[in-house]
């Protein structure tokens, strides 16, 4: 099971190491918002798998030290990107939540990162069917790409029962 747990923070920052004229490259603030996901089995005699109040206790000195600060002078952030947060949220919060499986920043309401832990690599979206074919018979693979466009891109007929 898993559950989360949202906290807001509010905080200015600026990108040191973005390309000339970027506009990040300014000093800037913003809304983040903070959840940390954590699993592990349903307690029989409570029926959770975490006091949500665990989950605040150990947020709060992290809040405490991002909230309403300039996140640069904040050591360990001095790039203060939306993945280096993750990051450094993750290293401070996994000893106090042996259960942590994920921790999400957004920066903005439509931008924002999810962190796994150290190693965890993000889940690759499925190869095209080209692509597989390409990875398990290349052959053939190969030979399909020889047929002119028209051949290629017709959509397979498929049989119905009874006919």
């Amino acid at each position: 099971m898993e559950i989360f747990k949202e906290f807001r923070i509010e905080a200015a920052h600026r990108l040191p190491h973005v390309p000339a004229g970027h506009k990040c490259a300014r000093l800037h603030g913003h809304s983040f918002r903070v959840t940390v996901h954590v699993t592990g089995p349903v307690s029989a005699p409570t029926g959770w798998v975490c006091d949500f109040a665990e989950l605040t206790a150990a947020f709060a000195p992290l809040h405490e030290a991002l909230d309403h600060h300039y996140l640069n002078e904040v050591a360990g952030l001095e790039n203060p990107t939306s993945e280096q947060i993750a990051m450094w949220l993750w290293e401070r919060l996994r000893p106090r939540l042996p259960g942590l499986a994920r921790i999400t920043v957004h920066e903005t309401c439509t931008s924002g990162c999810e962190y796994r832990g150290p190693g965890i690599q993000a889940r690759r979206s499925r190869p095209d069917p080209a692509q597989r074919l390409a990875q398990r018979q290349p052959a053939r693979a190969a030979a399909v790409e020889a047929r002119p466009a028209s051949v290629r891109l017709r959509a397979p007929r498929r049989r119905v029962k009874g006919s």
